[in-house]
């Protein structure tokens, strides 16, 4: 299903945030409410456009935005906290603004000044940016076929075809990496409305069912010269932009964890039964699911400890990016990613073994939670962060700069 016109009229202006401690608490506020009907837009696959409307409207989508530029340039742990939020309350929500905040990190480390000046004011103003970054059909997910040429007028032309697009359907800017005949990637920030563009509305997969992340096909799309900037030069020296984007990430799969451990406790007070053998009343009682909801919480816990620790340790590299402090930078991304994606993961399989049969009836749609967690946490692969890890402690070798952002 096409939508053209889903998301080409300009936004009103949007609230400015101007301290973390305010991000936080206006996540903290939308979360309340975007929880409430998580589990009806998941089961009908109904696009959250009143919620985006309302979560770019508050200033979220602005919040890293550097100080310079009238933003409140909060720190990479607010970030990740605010994000864990949004997705704790609904999977999809939190995991649609990931890649734009990731073009607002490619604009700061390789934008010029103009391009800053004018794209970091449209975040202000509260216009979302979308993606096309990925293809089907390559060699590795690194490959890009979607090919950039200049033109006789001094701009650029887009052709190609991309797929898993988080947040293009909802987007006003869709940030495009191609390929130029020169074999250099570039980013183009590329108007929704464009000559040229069709967003499809064909993501089907089981889980994080209302992220709009579909196919957008370009046929031969006119960008001027100014919208498009570097996006990865193998010969400069390693940046903050993969592990960004990275520990949005990992802040998705941690809040999608704590949902699922949240609706299993509720379920388990409220509905389950004890197992005979425990000969207690209720089934929160129980000693042995207590011990197992101990084991759960543990883990969350410690995902949530990690992904705080790789915060600061991007802030510090987001200050000094030296290449061992951009490769510290990473790997804590790295090992936060790896507890998130399991922890995540158990917390949606655990809540059924503790709740019991009952909670498995469909209206319930509690299995939502390990739909979301499986969907997403198969972005780029755990066992690639756990050999970085290792690599890097046992040889000393710097995590690779290539890979899946």
């Amino acid at each position: 299903m096409s939508h053209d016109n889903i998301s080409t009229l300009a936004p009103r202006r949007a609230a400015i945030i101007e301290s973390d401690a305010q991000a936080l608490e206006t996540a903290h506020a939308l979360a309340a409410d975007f929880a409430r009907e998580s589990s009806q837009r998941d089961r009908e696959r109904r696009l959250p456009l009143p919620e985006l409307e309302r979560y770019s409207q508050s200033g979220l989508w602005g919040i890293t935005v550097p100080r310079e530029h009238g933003g409140a340039g909060v720190s990479r742990v607010t970030l990740a906290e605010v994000t864990a939020i949004i997705s704790r309350a609904d999977g999809s929500l939190g995991q649609i603004p990931q890649n734009h905040y990731y073009a607002l990190e490619v604009l700061r480390v390789n934008g010029d000044a103009g391009q800053q000046k004018r794209f970091y004011a449209r975040a202000l103003a509260g216009e979302r940016f979308g993606n096309a970054l990925a293809e089907i059909g390559t060699r590795t997910a690194a490959e890009r076929r979607t090919r950039l040429t200049a033109d006789a007028a001094g701009g650029w032309r887009i052709s190609g075809s991309k797929f898993y697009c988080t947040g293009a359907l909802y987007a006003q800017w869709i940030p495009t990496a191609t390929v130029g005949e020169d074999g250099i990637q570039r980013l183009a920030f590329v108007r929704r409305d464009s000559p040229g563009v069709e967003v499809i509305d064909d993501w089907s997969g089981f889980g994080q069912r209302v992220t709009g992340s579909g196919t957008v096909v370009f046929k031969d799309v006119a960008v001027p010269e100014e919208d498009v900037l570097l996006l990865a030069d193998p010969s400069a020296p390693a940046n903050t932009i993969k592990p960004l984007a990275q520990i949005i990430h990992a802040a998705i799969d941690l809040g999608i964890g704590q949902a699922a451990l949240a609706d299993a406790a509720a379920f388990v007070r409220e509905r389950s039964r004890p197992w005979i053998d425990a000969g207690v009343e209720r089934a929160s009682d129980d000693p042995l699911t207590i011990s197992e909801f101990g084991r759960l919480s543990v883990r969350l816990e410690a995902a949530r400890a990690l992904v705080a620790r790789a915060g600061k340790i991007l802030d510090i590299a987001t200050a000094d990016p030296s290449p061992e402090r951009v490769a510290a930078a990473a790997i804590a991304v790295a090992e936060a990613r790896a507890l998130t994606t399991e922890s995540s993961l158990a917390a949606g399989t655990k809540l059924f073994e503790l709740a019991g049969t009952q909670s498995t009836l469909d209206h319930l749609n509690l299995d939502r939670h390990w739909r979301n967690a499986r969907t997403h946490t198969l972005h780029d692969p755990v066992r690639w962060k756990l050999h970085a890890v290792g690599n890097y402690y046992l040889n000393d070798a710097a995590p690779a700069r290539v890979g899946t952002t």
